[in-house]
Order: C-alpha cells, then structure tokens, then sequence
C-alpha cells in the first residue's frame, strides 16, 4: 500500500483544526501534540511546534505504508537497473520506518499506516497533495515510480508531473531552483464556490482565481505569520482531462 501523509508542524494547531474541519477532513490520531486528519484521499498530519521555531509552519513530505521492510525491499527492487537502493530501515524517534532518499539530497519518510480505511465521513470530494520541488525533477519522477506511485495525465508537457497513490492521496514534482523542498496543498474535484463560501463564513480568508487548466482557492494560511510560510493554502479545482 502507498499512501500520501505529509506532517505539517505548526504553533497554531487550533487555527488548523478549524480549517481543516471546515475543508470536509475528520481527524482520526489525537496524541500529545500529534493529530491526523484524514481526507477522502489521504491524510494530514499535525504537529506540534513551538511559536517562531524554524520547524513552525513547515511541512515535511511523507507516506505511510502497510509494511515498512516490504515497502524497502520493492522500492530497491525496482531502482536495481540503475545501481541504486534509495531505501534503508530507519528507527525514527516515533518507532521503525523507511527512509528514501533521492539524488537532489531530497529525502523522506515512508512509515507504517496505524489504521487502513480512510474515514467515510470525510468530504468525499477532497484530496491531500504532497509536493516535492527540485531543481532535478527527471530524478525526482524516477522516485516516484521506484516507490509505486501512479502516474496519471497532465495538462501541459512542461517539467511537471503527477502522480497518485494507490491508498489515497497525490503527489506533484515541480521544478523549483535552489535545495529540494516539500509543499502542501489540496484538490478538489467538486465547484469551488461552496467551498469558499463555507470557509468565509467561518471567518477565513479565501479567493479564487481562474487559471488555464482551473481554478484555485487561496486561503488563508493559519501559519502567514511564521517565519518563511506561505500565506495562503491552495486548493486547486480537479478538472477531468479530455
């Protein structure tokens, strides 16, 4: 199994409860400064995180998996014809898990899914995305596919890929100069309209803007005042290709 769960650290843990709630998700782990919201597809980790810290307002990419050795075992397997083995068994500070590593020096974390069904309750129409920026993205696509993702279509033929994972989830390549970095964001496969009224009504910023492939909520992000986050959260409009 291959899921998408990136771990966002944060100081304003409240403020994202609230906003994740309001986007359809339904938190599923509350454990001492760890929470994990599950989407329809994929999940969303919370972390605690002191006020002003480099670690607030950062998310770190990442995927659970059934069976950590066996994930480690077919992602080598399959980067064998390049002479590679991007994954090694890590004990982390949370228990045993997969590191892969890429040849940008991007690496992350592959960990064993405490539970397996995504929650029914969710919103049904969203969607967690992980995204790895780089200034090498041809290596970055040969990762993904080590690891099992899916590629699926994209609208242009540009340096951008995509690619969903098989338990939920999708994970976006995009080229990005200086070191390898994660992002996160969300789709949506329903209007966004709604979408935005909800959060508006709730107090939270949001607006949409028409791009060439669909349009996209920006909203508001819980952490615009931490150092070096974004200010806002984008939810992007999922638009079937054809």
């Amino acid at each position: 199994m291959l899921r998408v769960r990136p771990v966002h650290f944060t100081s304003r843990t409240e403020s994202w409860e609230q906003l994740l709630t309001i986007l359809g998700m339904v938190r599923t782990e509350d454990d001492d400064g760890w929470q994990v919201f599950d989407s329809a597809s994929g999940r969303l980790a919370l972390h605690a995180a002191e006020a002003g810290s480099e670690r607030d307002g950062r998310t770190v990419f990442a995927v659970e998996v059934g069976d950590v050795a066996e994930f480690a075992r077919r992602t080598n397997a399959s980067a064998q014809d390049e002479a590679t083995a991007p994954a090694d068994l890590v004990t982390a500070d949370h228990g045993e898990a997969c590191r892969i590593s890429a040849p940008d020096g991007f690496s992350f974390l592959a960990d064993k899914a405490p539970h397996g069904a995504q929650c029914a309750d969710a919103d049904p129409a969203l969607a967690v995305v992980a995204v790895w920026y780089t200034a090498d993205p041809e290596a970055a696509v040969r990762t993904m596919l080590h690891i099992g993702a899916r590629p699926r279509p994209v609208p242009d033929d540009d340096d951008t890929a995509d690619f969903t994972a098989k338990n939920g989830g999708i994970l976006l390549v995009r080229t990005a100069s200086g070191p390898s970095r994660s992002g996160l964001g969300f789709e949506y496969s329903g209007p966004l309209e709604p979408l935005r009224e909800r959060l508006v009504a709730a107090g939270i910023a949001a607006g949409l803007t028409e791009e060439a492939f669909g349009s996209t909520l920006h909203v508001a992000n819980p952490d615009a005042a931490a150092p070096n986050a974004p200010a806002t959260v984008w939810i992007s409009e999922r638009r079937p290709m054809g």
